[in-house]
């Protein structure tokens, strides 16, 4: 599924994907398998769906408190890194819950640097959100020490 949200990232502008039926069969076409298409699309139509607008902003100078199953899921280098791109601009605090929303949504138990990156770069991507130049570069960027189990297909696709 990650390797999908790359190539979406990749190939199409957030305003010019094409709907989720014509975009299957795209996917479909470029390779990808149907359970991992179907996934894919329905983690996207969750981040659709997720806006949450009614967040209220947070006091200056609050802590975001990560609950245990987030804790568990999101490793101390993801949590660090979101604390990163929030620290330097690159997302604010609703953005900061929508992708931690999202990155609670994939399956499997862990989530590495390596698969934040991606969920970030599908977030601001499908949000068209503005990026620094060197933000980008970052989250583009192969970290060389996660040893999680992100593939090596995924990590070659990020750095070409």
């Amino acid at each position: 599924m990650i390797d999908i949200l790359v190539y979406l990232f990749e190939n199409y502008q957030p305003d010019a994907c094409p709907a989720p039926t014509v975009l299957a069969k795209k996917l479909t076409a470029a390779g990808f398998e149907a359970d991992d298409i179907t996934a894919a699309l329905a983690w996207l139509e969750g981040l659709t769906g997720g806006e949450q607008a009614d967040m209220s902003v947070p006091a200056e100078g609050s802590l975001r408190v990560f609950a245990d199953v987030e804790l568990e899921r999101l490793s101390v280098e993801a949590r660090g890194f979101l604390a990163f791109l929030e620290q330097n601009g690159a997302i604010d605090a609703q953005l900061r819950e929508t992708i931690i929303e999202r990155a609670m949504a994939l399956p499997g138990n862990s989530v590495s640097v390596d698969r934040l990156k991606v969920i970030v770069l599908a977030v601001i991507w499908r949000r068209q959100v503005a990026i620094d130049a060197l933000i980008l570069e970052e989250l583009l960027a192969e970290d060389e020490d996660d040893d999680e189990s992100s593939s090596d297909d995924t990590q070659h696709i990020l750095l070409n």
